[in-house]
């Protein structure tokens, strides 16, 4: 008799849950996250979950109770019984924290591992870590899956006909190089140089983009700063149109004015963190749920997940 796979998920997420597990064919699993007057949450399980593998849908995005409800989700599935727990992570909060890049600071995407791992999960499905590397401080398997695979079908429906890719900064030049590869096109290195957090100093582009369709690639739109600054960039070095694809629309303080003033036609995000309301009409939503659904098949059914990586396939 095979295992069951059983997809439950926590608050913050449980928008992308809904359309994950209509994608997986099953319905959602009854889990109640209770809040106490003094903030604390506590979680149980609804239904028996014993034996089964249990996948548990909740991005870390702001506020801390996102990671909290998944801890407890964790706790609580391992204590139930459950034959194995799959933390599936839309967006794993904290992956900017990846290094100790001053004196006497944290490296919290190191800790959010320790914690999910010592909970009790058995397996981590994400996406597009903000270091690739993250990956290594798990003690556990992850399944680091690619945003590409709905962007690259997005971009080709636009059919541009100079395509050219740029990186917003040097740190995302791997993941736009992917892409570049795939459509066989050029790509430029928009360089920045930061004071402080969310505040940029100066920025330079490294490629000519005279008379170009530029396509920016990011895993993280914050404030929008950086996208706002190298569209704005590229346009005044020649650049035909500009637009931006970005993972996890984090979208937060003046983002959306900053987005809704740039000179981008369009920025593309995925709904690994939910939309907030008045978001600007240049902002377009395209879902990862059947990815997400895929590879939790996958995992269920002891499948590699390589087919999912769109880039892998070469034009």
């Amino acid at each position: 008799m095979s295992l069951q796979a059983r997809i439950f998920s926590g608050t913050g997420s449980r928008y992308l849950a809904e359309k994950i597990a209509q994608n997986f064919g099953i319905e959602l699993g009854h889990v109640n996250v209770q809040r106490f007057s003094d903030g604390e949450i506590g979680v149980e399980f609804l239904e028996s979950i014993r034996g089964d593998y249990v996948f548990l849908v909740q991005g870390t995005f702001a506020p801390a109770d996102n990671l909290m409800e998944l801890l407890l989700m964790i706790d609580a599935a391992r204590r139930a019984s459950a034959y194995k727990v799959i933390a599936v992570i839309p967006y794993y909060g904290y992956a900017r924290q990846d290094r100790k890049d001053r004196p006497r600071v944290a490296i919290g995407s190191k800790l959010m591992a320790n914690m999910i791992t010592a909970a009790g999960a058995d397996r981590v499905i994400t996406m597009d870590l903000h270091a690739p590397q993250i990956q290594g401080y798990f003690d556990i398997p992850v399944d680091h899956l690619d945003s590409s695979a709905v962007f690259i079908p997005f971009i080709e429906k636009l059919h541009l006909p100079n395509l050219t890719f740029a990186a917003p900064d040097v740190g995302s030049t791997n993941r736009v190089r992917e892409v570049a590869s795939f459509f066989n096109a050029e790509m430029v290195i928009c360089d920045k140089h930061r004071k402080r957090a969310n505040e940029i100093a100066s920025m330079t582009v490294i490629g000519d983009v005279a008379g170009r369709d530029v396509v920016l690639i990011d895993d993280i739109c914050d404030t929008g700063g950086t996208l706002a600054k190298s569209a704005s960039l590229l346009k005044e070095k020649g650049a035909r149109t500009v637009r931006a694809f970005c993972t996890h629309p984090v979208l937060s303080g003046k983002a959306f004015d900053n987005i809704g003033n740039s000179v981008l036609e369009e920025l593309v995000v995925t709904d690994t963190i939910p939309l907030r309301e008045g978001a600007p009409a240049k902002i377009t939503v395209t879902s990862v749920a059947d990815l997400f659904a895929i590879a939790i098949r996958n995992a269920w059914e002891n499948k590699s997940i390589h087919s999912l990586f769109v880039h892998s396939h070469r034009k």
